[in-house]
């Protein structure tokens, strides 16, 4: 028996008027190596896997909860997506145009630090996982 769907977390005012997207287990949201599109993503119900290719071999990088932002450091670098993002079940992500991840950035300064806390968190996984040169 397959789990119930998750409830959609409620929409921030901030972000009303956004497109969602359904996107089924399994199915991508972005891949590896594609364009941002000027967009990035907050998953609104469902989990997202970020996956890695290494030698040939998806590796997983980490799970992203309901809630959660994903896709903002390409957009922010404006270059390719550095991983893949893949629905893990039904999964519902809104879509969110630069300009307006942008523009709440600049008008909501809690979004901003819990932004460069999230980004934080992710370098020190990343340092973690990277061998030691001893």
């Amino acid at each position: 028996m397959s789990p119930a769907p998750r409830k959609p977390r409620p929409v921030p005012r901030s972000l009303a008027g956004l497109t969602s997207r359904a996107v089924g287990t399994g199915e991508a949201i972005f891949r590896e190596g594609d364009d941002p599109r000027g967009e990035a993503f907050l998953v609104q119900a469902g989990r997202v896997e970020i996956r890695r290719r290494v030698g040939g071999t998806d590796r997983a990088i980490r799970v992203l909860p309901a809630g959660e932002l994903v896709g903002e450091l390409a957009l922010f670098r404006g270059t390719p997506h550095s991983a893949s993002a893949v629905a893990l079940e039904p999964t519902t992500v809104l879509v969110i145009p630069a300009a307006r991840l942008l523009s709440l950035v600049r008008s909501r300064p809690s979004l901003a630090v819990a932004l460069i806390r999230q980004l934080a968190e992710r370098l020190r996984e990343a340092e973690e996982r990277r061998p030691s040169a001893s």
